[in-house]
């Protein structure tokens, strides 16, 4: 049996040019699949306020739903490692509140990390958590909590300014004791620029292959959630079609009478 993943292994498969796998998962029988075909990192992200709640954005979501979705995912796995998001005021109002929620993600979710968008202005964030103990990964670039400032979901850092920014973002957030880091939205040459000056593993959404992982939403590669569509999202299967069909199918057999059976019922 195969033991947890560590921070020491994640930062290894950098030092080694190993790429991470990591898939967002939000209940217990996703999770067990990654798990079983060997994906190296997890993310209970707050995407699943649009994936599986219904929202329009990843704003609304809450405290405890992330605890509630984190602890069914960390039930699910047994050798990926597990990183959780914080939601949207769960760390910007002071350090004592990003200490305590971080703290919960850990304590009650059973996640070994947690996720946090912001560069320069949240590096003081990044190193209280991590002065306790908590890792930290750094997200930058498109910070989906952050889509009224940026007017939606658009790709970062395509004027030489913004670049500039990004990189002092990535390495404030470094300094300031995160782990690894998420590029969301940007270039694919700025994140191999930014890639290559950082020590710590890059994970890349839309951000090119020169990162030292990737990223991407379990629900986009299966062709489950209609609601999006980006760019970067590669199908690789069809779920929602054949989850139809049995769908269809159950309908179909108790409109006629065929189901259940005999074999599905008691003598």
């Amino acid at each position: 049996m195969q033991k947890r993943k560590t921070v020491l292994d994640i930062q290894r498969m950098k030092a080694e040019g190993e790429k991470i796998a990591m898939l967002t998962a939000y209940d217990y029988p996703f999770a067990r699949l990654m798990d079983m075909e060997g994906i190296d990192m997890v993310l209970v992200g707050d995407s699943v306020g649009p994936v599986v709640a219904g929202y329009d954005h990843t704003l609304p979501v809450t405290m405890e739903e992330m605890i509630y979705h984190c602890r069914a995912v960390s039930r699910g796995l047994g050798q990926a490692f597990l990183v959780a998001d914080m939601p949207f005021l769960s760390y910007q109002v002071d350090l004592r509140e990003a200490r305590l929620n971080a703290g919960r993600l850990v304590k009650e979710g059973g996640a070994q990390a947690v996720k946090l968008e912001g560069g320069e202005n949240v590096a003081d964030v990044v190193k209280t958590l991590a002065d306790m103990d908590i890792p930290v990964v750094g997200h930058i670039g498109l910070t989906p909590q952050s889509i009224h400032r940026m007017g939606g979901y658009k790709v970062q850092g395509k004027q030489d300014q913004q670049a500039r920014q990004l990189l002092c973002d990535a390495r404030a957030v470094q300094d300031a004791g995160a782990f690894a880091i998420v590029l969301e939205g940007i270039p694919a040459g700025l994140a191999g620029q930014i890639t290559a000056a950082l020590d710590i593993p890059t994970i890349g959404i839309g951000a090119g292959v020169a990162c030292d992982g990737q990223v991407l939403v379990i629900h986009d590669i299966l062709g489950l959630c209609e609601k999006y569509s980006p760019k970067f999202v590669k199908r690789y299967a069809d779920a929602a079609s054949l989850i139809r069909q049995g769908i269809k199918g159950y309908i179909d057999e108790v409109k006629q009478g065929e189901f259940p059976g005999p074999e599905h019922s008691f003598s």
